[in-house]
């Protein structure tokens, strides 16, 4: 996922997407406990862009703030 993808997103397609995207990281975090994972790049991958959708919330929440 890019970050020009995170600024096109809606408020609540921001909040689907990051619980879309942490269960994914459990159910990733689950299954390389119990067996070996096919690519071991997806668990950074899925944190940072857990990272891009929290950011982009948080900026949106600091310029309602200002506007305000």
């Amino acid at each position: 996922m890019k970050a020009s993808e995170v600024h096109k997103m809606s408020d609540e397609e921001l909040n689907v997407e990051e619980q879309s995207l942490r269960m994914r990281l459990y159910e990733l975090r689950s299954q390389a406990v119990t067996e070996k994972l096919e690519n071991p790049r997806q668990m950074p991958n899925l944190r940072r862009d857990i990272a891009r959708l929290l950011t982009e919330r948080n900026l949106r929440n600091k310029q309602q703030k200002v506007s305000i």
